[in-house]
């Protein structure tokens, strides 16, 4: 049974940063993409950033420059840095394993529970 277990998120000023991770169990990320989205109130989940099995990146217009996505294969756990954060950032941010669609489409084999990430101004 594959779990992926989301933390670090919080309470965090606009202009600071946050540093998510995500550990997976049951399944080796090392061949997968793992990506993060989010959720906002009110509105549809959203791609941020995806990570491939060659460390290659891909990230969303609001994410580039601001956030980074990375991967331990040893600790089986992806994560994602966030810098500069925003208002608009606030959202429930979920870790996910294995699109079975577009990278940044959410349509992904294995969903986190997701962690809130508050930013105040």
């Amino acid at each position: 049974q594959v779990q992926l277990v989301e933390s670090g998120g919080g309470l965090v000023q606009a202009g600071g940063s946050l540093s998510l991770s995500c550990a997976a169990s049951g399944r080796t990320i090392s061949s997968y993409i793992m990506a993060w989205f989010r959720q906002a109130p009110g509105k549809e989940r959203e791609f941020v950033a995806a990570v491939n099995w060659s460390d290659y990146a891909y990230y969303s217009a609001s994410a580039m420059g601001r956030f980074i996505i990375s991967r331990d294969n040893a600790q089986n756990t992806v994560y994602l840095q966030m810098d500069s954060l925003k208002r608009e950032d606030t959202a429930i941010y979920y870790c996910a394993l294995g699109p079975q669609g577009p990278i940044r489409s959410p349509s992904y084999e294995y969903w986190g529970q997701g962690t809130q990430v508050t930013v105040s101004s």
